[in-house]
């Protein structure tokens, strides 16, 4: 008697493995992610109003191009902390750090230098909507700079600690990512301002 050897092929389909993703890192993206859109919905408002006449047009005050230059310089030194860090050289990054840290303070004594030349040129916060709209929008990026300054103080104490190296970058990643997202917010926002003044 022969035997049939019969080949059963099951197709088996193997399980997806899901995205992985640190709870902090995905909490952050949302986070720019909801940041983004409140810039795109005050943007997009600026021109709709803009469009509707009533408008004071003005020249915005030159210290905001040397904010600009700082607020690059201090992306600089954040990327060359985070890089640093995962060569081990901690000295470097917390000199880095320390660095993007009072170019971040420089940033914002900058604004508010501007804010005060808007003032002598009698551009206020309530009065023509053209100054309202770019005082808020400079001061909500103003405060979204505090936020970032003090989440570098907290990666600079751990620095310190040593809790910051090659195998432990996540919360110095996250703060690089964010320092060099509100950088670019800002070179959006310049450049918006200068094409929508």
């Amino acid at each position: 008697m022969e035997k049939v050897v019969t080949n059963e092929f099951r197709i088996v389909e193997e399980p997806k493995k899901p995205m992985a993703m640190n709870p902090k890192r995905f909490a952050m993206w949302l986070f720019i992610g909801s940041v983004m859109m409140l810039f795109a919905a005050l943007t997009s408002a600026y021109i709709v109003r803009q469009a509707e006449g009533n408008w004071l047009y003005f020249d915005l005050p030159n210290i905001l191009t040397v904010s600009t230059v700082v607020i690059l310089a201090s992306s600089i030194t954040m990327q060359w902390a985070f890089w640093s860090a995962k060569k081990d050289n901690l000295e470097t990054v917390k000199i880095m750090v320390t660095l993007t840290a009072i170019l971040g303070l420089a940033f914002l004594v900058l604004q508010f230098e501007g804010w005060k030349q808007l003032v002598d040129n009698r551009i206020f916060l309530v009065g023509n909507p053209s100054g309202s709209f770019l005082y808020v929008i400079t001061g909500l990026h103003g405060l979204h700079i505090i936020s970032a300054l003090v989440y570098l103080i907290i990666v600079l104490v751990a620095t310190y600690r040593f809790q910051v190296h090659s195998k432990n970058l996540l919360r110095l990643e996250m703060c690089t990512t964010y320092w060099h997202f509100l950088g670019g917010l800002w070179l959006y926002l310049f450049v918006f301002l200068l094409l929508y003044r």
